[in-house]
């Protein structure tokens, strides 16, 4: 159990605000180090949800019990679970001050909150969720309820977004759409009657250009209607009307109406409003926690570190990322303890297991050079077979059992397995 009843003044050797897949990681990492280290985590939450696997589960490809476990079954073995929130931060103290009025002092400090959902950007969005043909698999109470008008749909047009922020997962509108669209023509007359539109803010379909090349391949075989640097503004969900902002080259941006029937929302998103009021914050848009782009470290505060989707660190917000950064973290934050020099370099890793179909993945990993890499010893731009077993069978698995009990310290971890994928893997069709 978490300590909720907190004495008013406590002291860490080291603090992590945030029990996530981050948090998490980075506590049992610490602790296998340097076992006996002085190491807090504050987390308000009671449940520990694997969000990687939402999209399985809501797609039938994954019981919903694999995505959730209790926040205290995840807590590493030494480490003290304290269960409240940061409701202010005071680095210049080295302190942080909880909901509940306890003030935590840290001799360093790991931002690992998260980010926030933030639908009321878009007008008519929070009353709308859940009515007038408008879904998100983004917000987990909606999840089941969003999957099930996915397979109720019988025809018309149905519109999936992709917002202009930076978002957790950002191949996970795709992935809805591309199993939407499987689910679609699998129902009888539904698929021939069906319109889908791809409505995005950003200027190509993936950031990394090999990825690109594939996946405009993918929305060219389905006939799906791609509408780039498109940003949704507004939902009128009564007239069943989506209202974007389009920004053509050169001119002044412009207001274009779609019709729905079927419309899926992936809202902007941003740090935690207790993030970006803080002085952690960098200046700007989203609120991040302002990182070393390399070390993890804040650049104005040497005791504090951050990683994951809260960091400013510029690479995609992914469970893959923060593989990547754990460990770096975890060797530049005992190095600070120490005295020593901050050595360990993040060189941007993220993946994004990029859901095509029901039966192929393309496994996209790249880096701050955004060049594909690969885990796998395959070329990773092609849809495999292989690749969703690998996302279907063997991540969830390895979430629960290797990432948060801190066993994995490259991101390039799968790399044994690449003769088992050799092994199945031939790319899609056998090329």
């Amino acid at each position: 159990m978490g300590e909720s009843g907190v004495e008013h003044h406590r002291r860490h050797r080291v603090l992590i605000v945030g029990g996530g897949s981050a948090g998490i990681t980075v506590a049992a990492q610490l602790l296998r180090a340097r076992p006996g280290l002085d190491v807090a985590i504050l987390e308000p939450a009671s449940i520990h949800a694997y969000q990687s696997g939402w999209i399985l589960a809501g797609a039938g490809l994954l019981p919903y019990a694999q995505t959730e476990r209790p926040e205290a079954d995840v807590i590493p073995a030494g480490a003290v679970w304290i269960q409240d929130s940061a409701a202010r931060f005071e680095p210049e103290a080295r302190r942080v001050i909880t909901a509940t009025g306890a003030t935590l002092g840290y001799e360093v400090l790991v931002v690992a909150t998260g980010l926030k959902l933030d639908w009321s950007r878009i007008r008519g969005l929070p009353e709308a969720l859940g009515r007038h043909g408008v879904i998100s698999t983004y917000s987990r109470p909606h999840l089941a309820a969003s999957w099930q008008a996915i397979r109720d749909f019988r025809g018309g047009t149905a519109v999936f977004t992709h917002p202009a922020t930076p978002i957790k997962c950002g191949g996970a509108p795709q992935k809805v759409m591309y199993l939407a669209d499987d689910i679609f023509q699998a129902s009888s007359g539904v698929g021939v009657n069906a319109r889908v539109i791809f409505c995005s803010a950003q200027a190509q379909l993936y950031p990394v250009e090999a990825y690109n090349t594939t996946v405009e391949r993918v929305v060219a075989r389905r006939g799906i209607e791609t509408r780039l640097l498109h940003n949704l503004l507004e939902v009128r969900a009564d007239e069943r009307v989506a209202v974007f902002e389009v920004k053509g080259e050169g001119g002044e941006p412009r207001q274009e109406e779609i019709r729905y029937d079927l419309l899926h929302v992936v809202p902007p998103m941003a740090a935690p409003d207790v993030i970006a009021a803080s002085p952690l914050a960098i200046a700007g848009p989203g609120g991040w926690v302002e990182v070393d782009r390399l070390t993890c470290q804040h650049k104005r505060y040497g005791d504090v570190f951050a990683l994951g989707d809260v960091s400013s660190l510029p690479t995609a917000k992914s469970l893959a990322a923060v593989r990547g950064q754990a460990p770096v973290l975890v060797a530049n934050l005992l190095a600070q303890i120490d005295g020593r020099p901050l050595l360990a370099h993040y060189d941007g890793y993220t993946a994004c297991p990029l859901i095509t179909s029901f039966h192929d993945v393309v496994m996209a990993e790249f880096d701050y050079s955004l060049q594909p890499v690969s885990s796998f010893l395959v070329d990773p731009t092609k849809e495999r077979w292989s690749m969703f077993l690998v996302e279907t069978r063997v991540f969830p698995w390895v979430y629960w059992h290797r990432v948060l009990k801190g066993r994995l310290h490259e991101s390039r971890f799968l790399k044994p397995f690449g003769p088992l994928v050799r092994a199945l893997g031939l790319a899609r069709r056998g090329t």
